[in-house]
């Protein structure tokens, strides 16, 4: 193998290029989060064309810049991360990898945080959480661990990332995030999650139902799951707020997780509150998904989400899954 970097050669079980340093088994967002936008992309709101002033030609709109509205794309998985339209900044990170030599990729890994808002520096917790997570995922992929056992330890990671953000004298606003995360490998996908960040099967199939894969954090899925009527737990006080998250005042537990093995073709999509408050069920969701390539498909589904509000960030990241992914 050759390093995808500076084209040296590299013997097929080494980590990083002798060469230049660069990582031979993994292709990964940037830590501290994808800044900005994919080169040559049209404008957030028509798609026409973007002059370098940073305004749409066609629509005259100004684009966002910074983390209020990051994308990036390694093919195999893509995400956007926005603003919307109503919050002062972008609470919300992501973050992904390929695992495995570029030629023969063995697992795609991703992790997706939304900053709780009522606590201080959300946006710092989330990116905290995003960047310890997926490298204490990925470093126990290539140690030989199960994806089960990675995914604990990339929230016991993101548990101990985001508490060091905490102020002492300030406990009651210590940063916090939700989180879920996925670990996508030839024969299964694993789901870990904490809060109320969901992840979503988008079958291809007509005869495989899609569906969502994970169950919220909050008081109102509590109330649910306890027997009450869901029009009237969503009619009780405080209903959507969150019984678990990630921070230094939560109560530390392993993730939920679940492992999943498709039955036919489909995406895998992670995403944060800012969509599913629009597509709420994994019908609604599945139909506004077209059949193009994931970077596409997340800059649709955020579109979709401004239209209808754009009331909360927004960040949608997807994975094809063809029965043999990567």
């Amino acid at each position: 193998m050759n390093c995808p970097d500076c084209g040296e050669p590299a013997e097929a079980t080494d980590r990083y290029c002798e060469n230049c340093g660069g990582s031979l088994q993994l292709r990964r967002t940037p830590s501290g989060g994808p800044i900005g936008r994919v080169g040559g992309a049209g404008c957030v709101g028509c798609g026409g064309a973007v002059s370098s002033d940073g305004y749409c030609e066609t629509c005259g709109r100004a684009q966002p810049t910074g983390r209020d509205r990051m994308e990036f794309d390694l093919e195999l998985v893509a995400g956007v991360s926005d603003r919307g339209r109503s919050r002062a900044r972008n609470e919300d990170s992501m973050a992904f990898g390929v695992v495995g030599p570029v030629d023969a990729p063995q697992a795609v890994v991703t992790v997706v945080c939304d900053g709780v808002g009522s606590t201080e520096r959300a946006d710092s917790a989330s990116q905290a959480a995003v960047d310890a997570a997926i490298e204490a995922i990925v470093d126990a992929l290539l140690s030989g661990s199960s994806p089960r056992s990675a995914t604990d330890d990339g929230a016991a990671a993101a548990y101990e990332s985001v508490g060091e953000l905490a102020r002492p004298n300030s406990p009651d606003t210590a940063p916090s995030c939700t989180l879920v995360s996925a670990v996508v490998t030839q024969s299964e996908i694993t789901v870990g999650w904490i809060g109320d960040s969901r992840a979503y099967w988008v079958s291809s199939s007509p005869d495989v139902p899609s569906r969502r894969l994970t169950t919220d954090d909050t008081l109102v899925a509590q109330l649910v799951a306890a027997g009450m009527d869901e029009a009237e737990a969503s009619a009780s006080l405080n209903a959507h707020a969150l019984a678990r998250w990630v921070g230094a005042d939560a109560e530390q537990a392993p993730p939920h997780v679940v492992v999943i093995q498709p039955e036919a073709p489909g995406r895998l999509l992670l995403c944060s509150d800012g969509l599913w408050n629009y597509l709420p069920d994994a019908e609604s969701l599945a139909a506004r998904v077209s059949d193009a390539e994931p970077l596409k498909v997340a800059a649709e589904l955020t579109s979709i989400a401004n239209e209808l509000g754009g009331h909360d960030n927004i960040t949608v990241v997807v994975i094809p899954w063809e029965g043999r992914v990567p």
